[in-house]
């Protein structure tokens, strides 16, 4: 975006002219040449929803490029000149002699000059006449009414005198078309700008991916919303029609032409004039941004060769993947993500919508003028936009709907692992990775089924299959076989979104309201599936939770204003006692599910259990909705939210509106606004930033670097290049909780004696729960070396190389690093489960401490004598499959501080409504007698030492220097997704892992290195 500056010329001089000069002006009217196509067009365009998009698009610009809206012949009615929407303010700069005067547009978009049709002409004239002549309740706005809002240069004295016939629309015209029935708001919106201008139809999505320019459900409400009927349009405003439209202050004496007395132009100072090409409004300039936008990082070219070996083997049928070859197919574009309310208003049919039906109130900057929810940035001239939905569309919860690691373990799932179980294995996953869309498809789905059956004749819920080709339904073509699904496509595709968390209902006295409502009786099939034996809260686990009516969000402050989300939406926004409390998150991120094996079930299994690690730690705040926990509160309480959503940094709380709408009170004044009682917001102490970080910086490069193929744009819909570009906000968040907030270092007792150099790291977790958690594969592992005293590595445990593989010093990866053979045939040795173990002792280059979780699989000799669990001797393979695990084969990933002892940790557990398994999958395997794991009031940590033989160190020791790093796909894992799956989620993922370039990031090789001690001197 542009700034809203327009630049002036010197200070005045006694018996100057000024002239202003209008851009917009053309020889000759511009109205309409070919009066029977508008006559055939104008049906269609009164009708939006009576076509797809594409097609209404279609037909809209025939009708504009042919000036159809200004046939006045026809019934349209412009008004009287072009006119301002806010004051136009000068000011000089007076540090200079000669300093220059600078104008300021403060319009809520460019000046304007609007044109109505005559349906809209009607209804204004009996409805917005004179105040003692208005009926006490309106009529409703016509089907069919249109308003075309042309904009111009700022301010409106520079055209202000042109007859507006022969204006250009120098930025476009914003749109509206009554439809009652196709949207709650009732009004289709959108911006249009003619040839030249940037202007392209929606469909087929653009190159950018940014939010379309027409549509219903548009953001165009955050304002209008906020008058009467959606419009503030007067008749007083009309040509012919008496009255005078609404006067701002507009000091622009300064923004035109100076003129000397003899009419030429003075020499010491330059000609300014309105810029063409420089759109001040909020409509407009979301349109410009159909520029590509470029990436936020240079991929590379070509695959690093340590990369390449690990793809080598990348195709099942043993041919080797080629590194030249174009991208594969691309995610649908997020041009296609919108899904807005029904006009019937929130039922359980609309329970979901895309989150751009929220971006206009929730996203900083979106009304132009106000700039709330942000923040100077400190390290250049831009904002950092800390609205809640800036910083949660870039975080990995607004992009778990693109996540192509996700889809690539998919297609392992369904190709390799558990292929004759595909209806569970992706009902399971997309219940939290596509949660809106396969929830919506079964609420639709069920509740289809049940009005079909016969009266009288009870039927069983049946809830259907969401699948992975509708994650890539889309609406255009209109007659494409997906585009009946292409809804739930989209808000699937919107992630872990806004309305997943803002409706969610926990505790008894809210499950025992809304249990037999429509929209949860998949929910409950889906806990009686994965959570059978649970009760109270822990049936919710796996992303199980109930949610409320759809008419209802949640939120954390009292007395929100209630008004414009009720008038624009249908929904109203309320206080939520689940909002702020840890639960809210551990629904998700407590993972519990089946075993399968030869399409049977054989056991269950945690495979994630993030919430009740924080539940047993010292962080707990020993309390849920239903009451207390056993034990209380820890010594260190704190929720999930006050670390992932915080809302202040190091030095003060952040203070904001949580929305950006046009209030009352400190907007340029309107015509038929609602009251200040009902719009103005108030400013809330807490206001949490939704980054909701880990550390998974990879994901998030990805997208940085290949907008294209995850079908994404990088720039804010809203704040545009005001701001800071949220991807690169969300990698600052994650290195800032990487070196602040997760584990803090130290080597001690560094010396060399008895021909041996000795040493020990100490690591402290400053985590709530395990380090790292989540999924299972995530792993951290420390780096000790020795330098000499040129700090050149002589020795070294866990060295890296560009891949992330750790290696030996010879370069050869250590046990347990790549699972599969050079190409895809075979496992490595897959009984023997290499991998390094839990160290208390490290001497040797190939011995790496390595924080991780590692499973097996059931037996693989078809044996039927066996049992899966925490405590059961594993006797498979090493897999990544979700649904395989059987038995632990390690976990000795850091303990937070306070961890709780088995027996405490049953009590909460069962107090949560779980059973002793909880307890015992949060516990460590194959720690041997390691202290910092056994005692029962662990500090949260682990203690290693290095002993190591001179001999084998090439040169002097100097120094020894230790860090750790992370890595959120370690090399075995995505070994195993080239080896076990193959099409275009496989291929996409092999792309971008081939290409993403990680130099001079902060996860350089593959590692994000999040602790260095830096060089410590032996003794």
């Amino acid at each position: 975006m542009r700034a809203l500056i327009l630049a002036g010329i010197g200070c005045c001089l006694s018996g100057a002219v000024w002239a202003q000069s209008c851009s917009a002006l053309r020889d000759a009217p511009l109205v309409p040449t070919d009066t029977a196509l508008c006559k055939s067009l104008s049906a269609t365009v009164a009708d939006p929803s009576g076509l797809p998009l594409d097609q209404y698009e279609d037909a809209l610009s025939k009708f504009f490029d042919n000036w159809c809206h200004r046939d006045t012949d026809a019934g349209w009615v412009r008004d009287k000149y072009v006119r301002d929407t806010g004051p136009f303010t000068a000011s000089r700069d007076t540090t200079d002699i000669n300093g220059q005067w600078t104008g300021t547009y403060h319009g809520t978009h460019s000046p304007v000059v609007i044109w109505y049709s005559p349906e809209m002409v009607t209804w204004l004239s009996k409805n917005r006449g004179a105040e003692d002549a208005r009926p006490s309740t309106p009529t409703a706005i016509p089907d069919g009414a249109i308003m075309v809002k042309e904009m111009y240069p700022q301010p409106a004295a520079a055209c202000a005198g042109e007859d507006p016939t022969r204006l250009w629309p120098t930025s476009g015209a914003a749109i509206m078309v009554r439809d009652q029935e196709a949207s709650y708001d009732g009004w289709f919106w959108g911006w249009y700008g003619w040839p030249g201008s940037g202007w392209k139809a929606d469909w087929p999505a653009g190159t950018s991916n940014g939010p379309p320019n027409m549509g219903f459900g548009q953001y165009c409400v955050n304002c209008h919303g906020s008058a009467k009927d959606m419009t503030f349009a007067e008749v007083r405003n009309l040509e012919g029609h008496p009255g005078q439209p609404e006067v701002f202050l507009s000091q622009d004496f300064f923004a035109g032409q100076y003129l000397g007395q003899d009419g030429g132009v003075a020499p010491s100072v330059k000609k300014i004039t309105p810029s063409n090409d420089a759109p001040s409004d909020i409509h407009s300039l979301r349109a410009k941004l159909e520029k590509v936008p470029d990436p936020l990082g240079k991929a590379r070219t070509s695959a690093h060769p340590d990369m390449a070996a690990i793809l080598t083997a990348f195709a099942k049928t043993g041919s080797p993947f080629e590194y030249d070859l174009a991208p594969p197919s691309d995610m649908p574009s997020q041009t296609y993500d919108t899904v807005w309310m029904d006009a019937d208003g929130p039922s359980a049919h609309s329970q979901f919508m895309t989150s751009d039906q929220c971006v206009g109130c929730h996203d900083a900057g979106s009304t132009g003028l106000q700039f709330d929810m942000t923040m100077p940035d400190p390290d250049g001239d831009r904002l950092l936009n800390m609205s809640p939905y800036a910083t949660w569309r870039s975080s990995p919860m607004g992009l778990a709907g693109r996540d192509p690691i996700f889809f690539a373990q998919m297609a392992s799932e369904l190709q390799t692992f558990h292929s004759d179980k595909p209806e569970l294995v992706q009902n399971t996953c997309f219940g939290c990775h596509g949660i809106m869309g396969q929830r919506q498809f079964q609420i639709d789905h069920n509740m289809a089924q049940q009005a079909s059956a016969t009266a009288g004749v009870q039927t069983a819920v049946d809830c259907g299959d969401f699948t992975r080709s509708m994650v890539d339904a889309i609406p255009y073509p209109a007659n494409n076989s997906a585009a009946g699904h292409a809804s739930y496509g989209a808000l699937a595709r919107d992630g872990i979104s806004c309305m997943a968390c803002h409706q969610m209902v926990l505790g008894k006295d809210a499950t025992e309201k809304f249990k037999d409502a429509p929209q949860n009786a998949c929910v409950l099939q889906r806990q009686e599936t994965l959570n059978p034996d649970a009760t109270g809260f822990a049936k919710t686990f796996t992303g199980s939770f109930l949610v409320g009516d759809a008419d209802t969000l949640y939120g954390p402050f009292d007395k929100p204003q209630k008004h414009p989300m009720e008038y624009t939406l249908g929904i109203t926004p309320a206080k939520g006692d689940a909002i702020k409390t840890s639960e809210m998150c551990g629904t998700c991120h407590t993972v519990h599910l089946p075993v399968l094996k030869d399409g049977k079930q054989v056991g269950t299994v945690y495979e994630q259990t993030t919430y009740a690690e924080w539940a047993f730690s010292g962080f707990r705040t020993g309390y849920t909705l239903d009451g207390g926990l056993p034990g209380g509160a820890g010594k260190m309480a704190m929720s999930c939210q006050e670390c992932h959503m915080p809302s202040g940094d190091d030095k003060a709380k952040f203070r904001s509106k949580i929305a950006s709408i046009q209030e009352y009170s400190n907007f340029p004044a309107a015509a038929n606004t609602f009251g200040p009682e009902l719009l103005d917001l108030e400013t809330r102490d807490g206001f949490a930033r939704h980054t909701l970080v880990g550390l998974n910086l990879f994901l998030v490069e990805m997208f940085q670097q290949f907008p294209d193929v995850m079908g994404i744009p990088t720039a804010d819909p809203m704040l545009g290049d005001k701001g800071v570009d949220p991807l690169a906000y969300t990698e600052r968040a994650m290195i800032k909780q990487a070196r602040s907030d997760t584990v803090n270092i130290a080597i001690k007792d560094a010396a060399i004696k008895d021909g041996k150099l000795t040493s020990e790291v100490a690591i402290a977790s400053l985590t709530g729960h395990k380090f790292p958690s989540g999924v299972g594969f995530r792993r951290a592992f420390v780096t000790f070396e020795v330098l000499d005293q040129d700090e050149k590595v002589i020795w070294a445990s866990g060295r890296v190389n560009g891949a992330g593989v750790i290696v030996d010093q010879g370069g050869t990866p250590v046990d347990g690093e790549l699972w599969w053979d050079n190409q895809c045939s075979a496992r490595i040795d897959p009984l023997k489960r290499a991998h390094q173990p839990h160290y208390q002792t490290v001497s040797a280059q190939d011995q790496v401490q390595i924080y991780q979780e590692l499973v097996s699989t059931p037996p693989l000799d078809g044996s039927s004598q066996y049992s899966c669990g925490h405590n059961v001797a594993p006797k498979g393979q090493l897999t990544t499959s979700f649904l395989s695990i059987c038995a632990e084969v390690k976990d000795n990933r850091l303990p937070p501080a306070g961890y709780l002892p088995l027996k405490e940790r049953i009590e909460i557990s069962n107090a949560l409504g779980a059973g002793d398994e909880l307890a015992e999958d949060a516990g460590f395997t194959a720690i041997g007698d390691d202290p910092d794991y056994r005692t029962s009031t662990a500090t949260g940590g682990d203690h290693v030492k290095y002993d190591i033989k001179l001999s084998d160190i090439d040169g002097t020791p100097a120094s020894v220097r230790a860090k750790m790093s992370y890595q959120a796909t370690p090399p075995f894992y995505l070994q195993d997704r080239f080896c076990t799956a193959k099409g275009d989620d496989t291929e996409r993922l092999a792309y971008l892992v081939e290409h993403l370039n990680l130099d001079d990031t902060a996860a350089e090789n593959w590692a994000f290195e999040i602790v260095n001690t830096g060089a410590v001197p032996i003794k």
